[in-house]
């Protein structure tokens, strides 16, 4: 207690030296542990100095190292001594202080448990020191207090340790392990904190650091096989007479019978605290906790039918979790369901869920419970897994992507787990796919669906998947058209009709009657009409391969006639609006593209020219510029095949409203426009109203002319030929026109050419 420090360092120099030395240091004891206490217990008389503080602790250390046991009587002093100490600000003697307690512990393990609960507050104030030595010897040290010390700490540092297996430092997680391992294995009340101790270690398996792994496995052997050992006769039968599961997950190895008899007698108390932990506002602790439960559920197999409940509810909520790997590990906790739990018991459950509001995380744990679920055992349930998904309420809950995805998993699991059992519900099946298909998604998702759509053919020993439609095409056109008369543009069926009519390639020409049926009831010009522009835009994409979709089997030409009578002539009559107008434009798509695939014969263009030939005229004035041109393409088609008998009415309607077409702000429609002028001169030669049109002809040559000095060279050369072409009905009154304004022509060398050409036709003649 000098007031020189290099006085001090010298006196305990001494001390070391005659305590290492002396033969009987425990005399000692009565004079020095006093004098220690002095110097280390604050207020009065602490030591100022760290390296001294340091060199008392260590004092400290050796009078236990050689005194042993007789140290008991002043376990008090010491005890005082190291709660002092333990928080010293000096980070060495802390670590001198944690091997000191220890060194206590082992030293009088008879009397130590009177001293050691007083030892457990210091150490846990120090276990999350800065400094990660500190907290490893801290970790040591606790191990050592309560091992020799009073049991019923446990409780008191459990949390802390759990939270230093979050610990960055590998090696602060090996002393956690240890020290977990070791009580399992030594700890007088060990039965009593069973359920504590093991989540504690079974969490190190899930270490990223492959030696702590190691240790943690080696640890929890020796456990469960010292269990076995004192619960002999509990588990003879066990031991006798077990049979090992036929179906076991791949590339996990069964634990031993006391590893596993641990674990399921004390799930029940694990399982509610561990559910909690998995749903924790603290990422790292949602992760650690579906890590353990896995691994839990490894251990319990079959005993996990008695804690379903509890688990599909933790399960539903983990699988949608923000962390991937909180999903990812609860999807293989789900498998194991499937693996070791009965479908009848596991199905029982899940489906409810389905039936009320299914979400995705529900079909994502069945997806991971048909999985994990052997083929034989799962078969017998294979039909009601069919039906669940092909509900309404199920497939078509939601358009979410992500719902839709599980959705498919959880088909691809059907298909892979069943096999050829699937051929018994595989319109079941193809409901979902197409419900899938239907949703606007990623082309991903819907190559995802087509692939899975081929692996169900595969196991049904069919070509392709078209050979799935062509099987099903009658059901499942019944199934979409069941509510057609109610559908609107939200209407989910209206986009599953698009996929079954456009994807089932040749196969919808083999159901023509149910596929017109459902256009023409839902093509009506009363029906919603976002629904009906959907569908007129499904049926020009048919049409335009027609020989490979709706005419496969060369049936089409038979429904022509209501093709356009009831479908398509209705919806070209004018009405206002922009979807209208769009509706408008396919209806004139559609029929053009019946005249250019050649289905739309003479005869049937002769039945159906008094009705569509009007509408057609008219919606060559639409905005849209490809309905003008497709309306001056048919009007054109239409003058060739039956324009010798119009009357002169439709000739004078015809004329007009193509000459407008000259003036286009389209090229394109200006020279469909003149092409069709050409055909309508055509008509007229041979037609016997031709004397009445004098006049009209008059007129069209002085329009032509003016079109002659159009400043796009293609419409001269285009109106040149037209007038050419007309030049044979009134040659003299084309010549007079054409003397009229060749003065005014900036290109007269076109006038020059048309009169040459009358000139030479007249010498023929």
């Amino acid at each position: 207690g000098d007031a020189a420090e290099r006085c001090r360092e010298l006196a305990l120099q001494l001390l070391r030296l005659g305590l290492s030395l002396g033969e009987r240091p425990c005399e000692a004891l009565p004079v020095l542990l006093p004098a220690l206490a002095q110097r280390l217990c604050p207020p009065p008389g602490a030591e100022p100095s760290e390296e001294l503080r340091l060199g008392l602790v260590r004092l400290l250390g050796l009078l236990l190292q050689r005194c042993g046991a007789s140290v008991a009587p002043y376990l008090g002093d010491i005890a005082r001594v190291l709660q002092a100490t333990l928080l010293d600000q000096y980070a060495e003697v802390r670590r001198e202080s944690c091997g000191c307690a220890a060194a206590c512990a082992r030293a009088v393990p008879e009397h130590f448990h009177m001293q050691s609960e007083s030892l457990i507050k210091p150490l846990m104030q120090t276990i999350s020191h800065q400094h990660y030595r500190v907290r490893v010897d801290v970790i040591q040290a606790t191990g050592a207090v309560i091992q020799f010390g009073n049991g019923k700490s446990v409780d008191d540092v459990l949390s802390h340790l759990a939270q230093r297996l979050f610990d960055e430092i590998p090696k602060v997680r090996h002393a956690v392990t240890t020290v977990i391992g070791e009580w399992l294995l030594h700890l007088r009340d060990r039965y009593s904190y069973f359920h504590k101790l093991i989540p504690l270690l079974l969490g190190s398996f899930a270490d990223e650091i492959p030696e702590n792994t190691k240790l943690a496995w080696t640890y929890w052997e020796k456990i469960g096989l010292q269990w076995e050992k004192e619960n002999e006769e509990d588990l003879k039968d066990k031991m006798d007479f077990s049979v090992s599961p036929a179906h076991y997950p791949k590339g996990e190895t069964r634990p031993g019978l006391g590893c596993r008899e641990l674990v399921s007698r004390n799930l029940s108390k694990i399982l509610p605290g561990l559910c909690h932990d998995i749903t924790d506002w603290v990422g790292s602790t949602r992760i650690k906790a579906s890590q353990l439960l896995y691994t839990l559920l490894l251990h319990a197999e079959d005993h996990i039918t008695q804690h379903m409940e509890l688990l599909l509810r933790t399960l539903y909520q983990a699988c949608s979790d923000e962390e991937s790997e909180v999903v990812k590990n609860s999807v293989k906790a789900a498998e194991l369901i499937g693996t070791f739990v009965s479908p009848k018991v596991s199905l029982k459950l899940i489906t409810p869920a389905f039936e009320q509001t299914p979400k995705a995380s529900c079909v994502m744990v069945l997806a991971a419970v048909i999985r994990g679920s052997p083929k034989e055992i799962l078969q017998p349930h294979v039909t009601q897994l069919g039906n669940t998904l092909s509900q309404a309420g199920v497939c078509q809950r939601s358009e979410e992507v992500f719902y839709m995805e599980q959705l498919l998993y959880c088909v691809q699991a059907l298909i892979e787990v069943c096999q050829e059992d699937c051929k018994e519900i595989s319109l079941q099946l193809m409901k979902v796919l197409v419900t899938i298909m239907a949703i606007p998604s990623s082309q991903d998702l819907k190559e995802k669906v087509e692939k899975t759509m081929s692996s169900l053919a595969e196991v049904q020993q069919l070509e392709s998947f078209h050979c799935l439609y062509k099987q099903h095409i009658a059901e499942l056109l019944d199934w979409v058209s069941v509510s057609c008369e109610g559908w609107n543009c939200y209407s989910p069926e209206v986009l599953q009709f698009e996929v079954i009519t456009t994807h089932s390639g040749p196969v919808i020409g083999e159901a023509l009657d149910d596929f017109i049926l459902v256009l023409r009831t839902c093509l009506q010009p009363n029906r919603d009409p976002q629904m009906r522009l959907k569908l007129f835009t499904v049926l020009s994409q048919l049409l335009q391969k027609a020989s490979e979709t709706i005419n496969s089997q060369g049936l089409f030409p038979s429904y022509l006639e209501t093709v356009i009578k009831d479908i398509l002539a209705p919806n070209l009559q004018w009405h206002a609006g922009r979807t209208a107008a769009a509706i408008r434009a396919t209806a004139v798509l559609c029929l053009w593209a019946l005249i250019h695939c050649e289905m739309l014969s003479l005869t049937e263009i002769l039945k159906v020219k008094d009705e569509l030939m009007p509408q057609i005229i008219a919606s060559m004035d639409e905005d849209s510029k490809i309905t003008r041109l497709m309306a001056c393409r048919i009007v054109d088609v239409f003058l060739k095949a039956c324009g010798r008998q119009f009357d002169a009415d439709k000739f004078k309607n015809t004329y007009t409203e193509v000459l407008k077409r000259l003036d286009d702000a389209s090229c394109d429609v200006r020279l469909a426009a003149a092409h069709t002028l050409a055909n309508w001169f055509k008509c007229l030669k041979d037609s016997d109203v031709k004397s009445s049109m004098e006049g009209h002809v008059e007129f069209l040559y002085q329009e032509l002319l003016v079109h002659l000095d159009d400043p796009d060279e293609n419409l001269q050369k285009a109106v040149l030929e037209v007038l050419k072409e007309g030049s044979i009905l009134y040659p003299d009154l084309l010549v007079r026109g054409i003397e009229e304004v060749v003065h005014k022509h900036q290109t007269p060398v076109y006038c020059n050419q048309l009169l040459h050409h009358i000139q030479s036709a007249k010498e023929s003649a």
